[in-house]
């Protein structure tokens, strides 16, 4: 099975953080590359577990997944990511 997520990454003092929002897991490393990691290996412990106690596909339907072609996908896409301001 293949899923295709959506990783976050953004800087927090001298750490990096990686989020997959259609997981809603966070990991972090020093560098962009060991939170990416991270997250990566965070995400594989997370549906292992889950496929171990039965419950994969609810994980996966409740947070919005759908297969096409052999890829399971987010059935919202992201568009855009733009920081705003708001003047209060």
């Amino acid at each position: 099975m293949r899923l295709k997520l959506t990783e976050e990454l953004w800087r927090e003092g001298n750490m990096y953080v990686s989020y997959c929002p259609e997981l809603d897991i966070a990991s972090c490393g020093e560098t962009v590359e060991l939170a990416k990691k991270n997250l990566k290996e965070v995400i594989m412990i997370n549906l292992e577990e889950a496929q171990k106690l039965g419950t994969l596909d609810s994980l996966l339907d409740e947070a919005g997944f759908d297969e096409s072609q052999g890829i399971l996908t987010s059935r919202k896409e992201l568009v855009g990511f733009t920081p705003i301001e708001v003047a209060l």
